[in-house]
């Protein structure tokens, strides 16, 4: 059996071989994945279709004793709403279940679960463990194959119940589609609050289902586009103050520890990661014009990336680090467009009607995502990495600012009725589809999706 050990709340179980790992919630769990699947099991989701048909699935109340399967219960219903926002599969009204699971060891009856067209079966336990943590178990089931599918275990302090079952959420996810989740993760969004005239905008945090908002920022200078580092441990935004515009670099471990990465004249804008966290690209405006600069972590050394006439900004790296998208003016209207990651041979690739802006490269480096503006509509949408097979995704007033998922499969982005009104946080995988509204407690805008967390 394989086994993966997770970050600091979680107990030193004897585990051999184990491996720790620090993680943001401050938690240490150990998990165990599931055996290998003979090859007449029939459950998998194929991904790579035009069009998928959501695979049925029956998602269990987690057992547990006493208080307990209050936290079973919570468990159960974080796994089901994450797999069915994913638009990927099918949870059962549980008030179909033939069978009620009464023993976590016992095989369950399959007859059963495939009356009601279960393909695949959750189904769990919680044991509280003498120190006071939680153990949690879980088997994934084949029903038509009538054979176990995966399994894993986490020990975790109470409180990191809701990470468990996003955990639990991703293993699911990644035993049946063959790639890796993406419900464990976080997002970094500008919270925005009071009338439309005199809005309060706060750099906030949450899990990518709404949950467990965290305020990063008091709301005392204006916040725009923040962005995660590939080690989830620091955040790149922008602050606004009473002097100059300024990228600021804040550790999310102690978000009182911040800093400013750099004192530039003028304004900055749209700070990014390289994959390997050490530079920040951004755009500098200098008179009429702006350009693309990268700038070195370690050194803070500022090399100028473009040398145009013209408004070039949001910039974005590509995942092996030897390109950049950005958009820019030099060609008479805004567009898309890929250089060197050294700045040089940038190309255009965008040649639609209408303009394109806030390119993002997808962090699987096949396709890049952008905002597209025509026809009085502002749209989401993907094309190569070259401009061929541009797709819109989703349409509307004001859709802007789209953000990868780190499995590259859904795009997180921002829409503005427009009026009154505010903006708020949607999801929309690649097919289009499957459009999702992310609750927040507030309006809120400029997301950005974390790395998986560890």
């Amino acid at each position: 059996m394989k086994k993966i050990m997770l970050p600091d709340a979680f107990a030193r179980e004897p585990f051999s071989r184990r491996r720790l790992l620090q993680g943001a919630a401050g938690v240490t769990a150990a998990a165990v994945i599931g055996r290998a699947v003979p090859a007449q099991a029939v459950l998998k989701l194929d991904i790579t279709q035009g069009t998928i048909q959501p695979v049925p699935i029956a998602i269990t109340d987690f057992m547990g004793g006493g208080g307990d399967g209050d936290a079973g219960r919570s468990i159960s219903s974080v796994i089901t709403n994450n797999l069915r926002r994913s638009g990927l599969f099918a949870p059962i009204d549980p008030g179909a279940f033939i069978e009620r699971i009464q023993n976590f060891d016992v095989n369950p009856r399959f007859q059963d679960w495939r009356v009601i067209n279960a393909q695949g079966l959750v189904t769990g336990r919680v044991t509280r463990q003498p120190d006071g943590r939680l153990r949690t178990e879980f088997r994934l089931w084949d029903v038509f194959a009538g054979q176990q599918f995966a399994s894993s275990q986490f020990v975790a302090q109470p409180d990191a119940w809701r990470r468990v079952a996003h955990m639990i959420a991703d293993q699911i996810y990644e035993r049946l589609t063959g790639e890796k989740g993406y419900f464990n993760t976080r997002i970094v969004f500008i919270d925005e609050s009071g009338p439309k005239d005199k809005r309060v905008k706060r750099l906030a945090m949450m899990d990518q289902d709404g949950a467990n908002i965290r305020y990063l920022t008091r709301g005392e200078d204006l916040v725009l586009t923040p962005r995660f580092s590939p080690t989830n441990q620091e955040v790149a935004y922008m602050s606004y103050g009473r002097d100059n515009p300024r990228v600021v670099l804040l550790n999310l471990e102690n978000p009182a520890q911040r800093e400013t990465i750099g004192d530039f004249p003028g304004m900055s804008f749209s700070p990014r990661f390289s994959p390997d966290g050490q530079r920040v690209v951004m755009s500098l405006q200098q008179g009429a014009n702006s350009n693309i600069f990268v700038m070195d972590l370690r050194t803070r050394r500022t090399t100028r990336l473009t040398d145009a006439p013209a408004i070039s900004t949001a910039p974005s790296f590509s995942p092996d680090s030897r390109f950049i998208a950005f958009e820019s003016d030099r060609g008479g209207s805004q567009q898309i467009y890929v250089m060197g990651a050294d700045g040089g041979g940038a190309k255009r690739i965008s040649f639609g009607g209408g303009s394109y802006s806030t390119p993002v490269w997808s962090p699987r480096g096949d396709i890049i995502a952008f905002t597209k503006q025509g026809g009085g509509s502002f749209s989401i949408g993907v094309m190569r990495t070259d401009g061929s097979g541009e797709r819109i995704l989703t349409e509307g007033f004001h859709n802007e600012g789209p953000t990868w998922a780190p499995n590259g499969r859904v795009l997180m982005f921002f829409r503005d009725p427009g009026g009154n009104a505010g903006p708020q946080l949607f999801t929309v995988d690649l097919t289009g589809y499957n459009e999702q509204r992310v609750p927040t407690p507030n309006y809120a805008s400029d997301p950005a999706w974390s790395p998986l967390l560890t």
